[in-house]
């Protein structure tokens, strides 16, 4: 059974920083998109980063380009979500995303098969 569990969440001040990982078990990551999204309160779910299958290509959205860098370890089959410079705008719970099939081209959020189960992140002084 292909299961996702995100974990590195939490609360952090204005300009801070948080890593959020994503453990991946019943499926090969190297194979497929992964991808992190995020929901705030109120707010569809917005994509946020992702990586195509085998690592060949990273695409960011407009509002994190610069502050966030997404990346994953095949080895212990793990992505993550460097979080820097972080702003109260990115509360918002966060979502690890893989698909079930090669993509080498960053897919939309319902194109994706797998979800965590996600983890808060709440910036707030």
């Amino acid at each position: 059974q292909p299961q996702l569990v995100e974990s590195g969440g939490g609360l952090v001040q204005p300009g801070g920083s948080l890593r959020l990982s994503c453990a991946a078990s019943g499926f090969t990551l190297r194979l497929f998109a992964i991808g992190w999204f995020r929901q705030a309160p109120g707010k569809q779910r917005e994509g946020v980063s992702c990586i195509t299958s085998r690592g060949t290509s990273t695409n960011y959205s407009d509002s994190v380009k610069g502050r966030f860098t997404i990346s994953s370890d095949y080895a212990k089959n793990r992505m993550y979500l460097q979080m820097n410079n972080l702003k109260p705008e990115d509360t918002a719970v966060y979502y690890c995303a893989v698909t079930n099939s090669p993509r080498n081209s960053c897919p939309g959020p319902y194109e994706y098969d797998n979800w965590g189960q996600g983890t808060q992140v709440t910036v707030s002084s």
